[in-house]
């Protein structure tokens, strides 16, 4: 089946024209991306060498390898030893573009319905523990927070007219022009300042876009295992929760069409899952995609820990590759800089735009001006990519010592699954230890770990620990994974 590209020239016309914001490497993959997605190359289809084809486009081979390494960790192709590099054979045989149409149809009407009551929620008081290993905890360096503090300064001596009144309700627009131009870098994803509405973070995002829901008792999927507060908000609002099993490729999308066809809407951590931490495959994506075309749905991608990737560049989003306006994006800045910040965004499809707009509008208002003007200049002056960059080398070398004293200390009752991005680790339990009791005896030992089986709703549990090492100084993990010990072993 396997066949060299012939219509390889259609991919090289850029090649005198050169995208100015943009990386070589990111434009040839992005060039490579869309021929795969538009059927040009097949899946199955040989693709030239690196060199071969830095020859035809005149760029450098690094830059040919870099976009290569990318689109293998994405899934679109991959190389066969010996022989070459293909199109990935698991693609989906038809294309998820939508079919030419003489007038483009109109996204559905979304209703608000009431929010009801549920008993069944969290201790959330642990949330606030500073105890390691607890999840979600960012570190800030001496040269963040001295960046930070000059320009918050700056922004009190000189406070402007607009920050005494009301603004308006999608946020600061310098802030949503700083996302904006972030997103489309970093993330591939296809957006406009006005269609992005600043958020206090991935949850209020959530529950914004269960508001926007049809009506009560409207089928909605979810991951199992899932992130527990998305399933709690949507059950808080009415919605008829299904759980859609999770593989080593991520959503089951299959499942989901088979447990519940009709659902309006899929919430999906697709880059990152929560908590198993794999990554939906190219193919599941693109079956996701043309599910929520098909059935009219909505996809709400969580993308909620994207900028920690610890193995190459971090991988696209699915928006990116949604033509269809179905992908709802949604981020948080609170995990790129401090939880305390409280400023996440969405970016929405401009047929759900006016609808989210007036929920944020009756539910907060507006995001405080002052602390996203301190945001937009710490974005727009260079800070927050730099800082990034700094905390994901750090960030690393705290997983790396953690999963170096976990194996020395407890390779007889774990297995530690070491992530590529994210900012918690997975460890498995042998023995079938209770991973429920195990977090209780931690507590008693002062560190927090968290019982992955309660993240499960239908599908088998496995017992294991979610372990956070990214808001911790590295000196305090190899004690505190001693205490770890010490309660397992007790």
């Amino acid at each position: 089946m396997s066949q060299r590209a012939k219509d390889w020239s259609t991919l090289h016309d850029w090649g005198v024209v050169r995208e100015r914001d943009a990386p070589i490497f990111t434009q040839v993959y992005r060039q490579i991306r869309l021929a795969i997605l538009d059927q040009r190359l097949q899946p199955g289809s040989k693709l030239p060498s690196t060199r071969e084809l830095a020859q035809q486009l005149a760029v450098s081979r690094s830059a040919v390898v870099t976009a290569y390494d990318q689109l293998i960790a994405e899934g679109y192709i991959q190389g066969q030893k010996g022989s070459g590099t293909y199109v990935s054979s698991d693609m989906p045989a038809t294309s998820t573009r939508p079919k030419p149409k003489l007038e483009r149809t109109r996204n559905p009407t979304i209703q608000q319905f009431n929010l009801k009551s549920v008993a069944d929620f969290t201790d959330v008081t642990m949330q606030g523990s500073a105890l390691p290993f607890n999840l979600g905890r960012t570190l800030i360096d001496a040269r963040t927070h001295e960046q930070w503090r000059r320009i918050a300064a700056r922004t009190f001596r000189s406070l402007k007219q607009s920050h005494f009144g009301y603004s308006d309700p999608r946020g600061y627009l310098k802030l949503r022009n700083a996302i904006c131009d972030y997103l489309r870098v970093a993330r591939s994803v296809r957006c406009e300042p006005d269609q992005i509405v600043v958020t206090a973070g991935t949850q209020h995002a959530i529950d914004l876009i269960a508001r926007l829901l049809p009506d009560a008792n409207t089928d909605v999927w979810v991951e199992d295992p899932g992130y527990l507060p998305t399933r709690q908000s949507l059950a808080a609002h009415g919605a008829r929760v299904h759980p859609i099993p999770v593989d080593k490729h991520g959503l089951i999308v299959k499942a989901g069409i088979k447990t519940a066809p009709k659902a309006r809407a899929v919430f999906v951590t697709p880059s990152h899952q929560f908590p198993t931490g794999v990554v939906l495959s190219m193919a599941r994506r693109l079956e996701l995609i043309a599910w929520a075309r098909d059935a009219k749905a909505w996809i709400v991608e969580d993308d909620y820990a994207s900028e920690f990737r610890y193995g190459g560049h971090p991988l696209a989003s699915m928006q990116g590759l949604d033509d269809n306006d179905r992908v709802i994006y949604i981020g948080t800045l609170n995990k790129a800089l401090f939880p305390g910040l409280r400023l996440g965004y969405a970016v929405i499809p401009t047929g759900m735009l006016q609808a989210l707009v007036t929920a944020r509008y009756l539910s907060d208002r507006q995001p405080s001006t002052i602390t996203q003007s301190i945001v937009a200049d710490f974005m727009e002056e260079g800070y927050f990519a730099a800082h990034i960059r700094r905390m994901r080398l750090t960030y690393r070398t705290q997983r790396d010592a953690l999963v170096s004293a976990l194996q020395n200390s407890l390779h007889d009752k774990l297995v530690v699954d070491p992530p590529d991005q994210g900012m918690h680790l997975i460890a498995y339990l042998k023995y079938r230890l209770s991973d429920i009791n195990i977090e209780r005896a931690a507590h008693e030992h002062g560190v927090v770990v968290r019982a992955m089986s309660r993240m499960y709703m239908d599908a088998p549990a496995k017992s294991a620990l979610m372990l956070g090492f990214s808001g911790y100084p590295e000196r305090s993990i190899a004690p505190a994974v001693a205490r770890l010990a010490k309660a397992i072993r007790n």
